[in-house]
């Protein structure tokens, strides 16, 4: 019987219990990075840092935003490739598709929309490559798997915003091209902590890995990219 939500110690029951729930069911593999990873930053955009754009996201992309510039510094220093997305749509949505029917306030992401600029210290160089997308994976209607398959890499570093849509969707899509992905648990977040802790723990479970920063410093470190 699983326990009443309540005191720290029963809420602290109830997380083990549903760990040992999915190792019963299988769901505890684990994927082995490879030796050539890049970072992927998923939608950096002002719209989720921004309080007066109706998508701002609150305290977790704020942080989420301080631990990707880290990230970021980290991938440049082991010499890793960056690939950064951006979300633009025509004024009218219409290249959105469903996506934008079903989520109306994608029109802060018009092409020409400030809200579309990437976060402070985010943007990509020129040497990164910028994924422009309509829809929640950074894979679906773009070169990106090409684009790793021919520059060798093998496992993605995955930051970005936000943990429920755009990252989980990437990371998923990740694993069914065949590459490794590794979302950084500091360096994503979403409006709301349960929503976000969900997806992380459903990441990890059935899509790929969820790794501290000091994890992947340590990895990167080591694999001497």
């Amino acid at each position: 019987m699983s326990a009443v939500p309540g005191t720290v110690g029963e809420g602290l029951q109830e997380e083990e219990s549903q760990e040992e729930d999915y190792e019963r069911a299988g769901l505890a593999g684990q994927l082995t990075p490879g030796p050539s990873p890049a970072l992927l930053l998923v939608d950096p955009a002002r719209a989720y840092v921004d309080p007066a754009c109706p998508l701002y996201a609150g305290a977790g992309a704020e942080d989420a935003a301080k631990a990707m510039r880290e990230l970021l510094s980290l991938a440049r220093r082991a010499g890793i490739p960056v690939i950064v997305t951006r979300v633009v749509l025509r004024p009218d949505g219409s290249d959105g598709g469903l996506f934008y029917r079903k989520v109306p306030s994608l029109r802060v992401f018009a092409e020409g929309s400030p809200y579309g600029d990437f976060i402070e210290g985010l943007a990509p160089t020129a040497t990164d490559l910028t994924v422009t997308k309509q829809y929640p994976s950074a894979f679906f209607g773009t070169a990106l798997s090409t684009y790793l398959t021919s520059h060798g890499i093998d496992t993605l570093l995955i930051a970005g915003l936000t943990t429920s849509g755009c990252v989980r969707a990437t990371a998923l899509d990740a694993m069914q091209h065949g590459f490794v992905p590794v979302v950084v648990e500091e360096a994503v977040g979403d409006r709301d902590a349960g929503v976000h802790a969900a997806n992380l723990f459903d990441i990890r479970h059935k899509i790929g890995e969820v790794w501290g920063m000091g994890r992947v410093e340590g990895y990167l470190a080591r694999d001497g990219s």
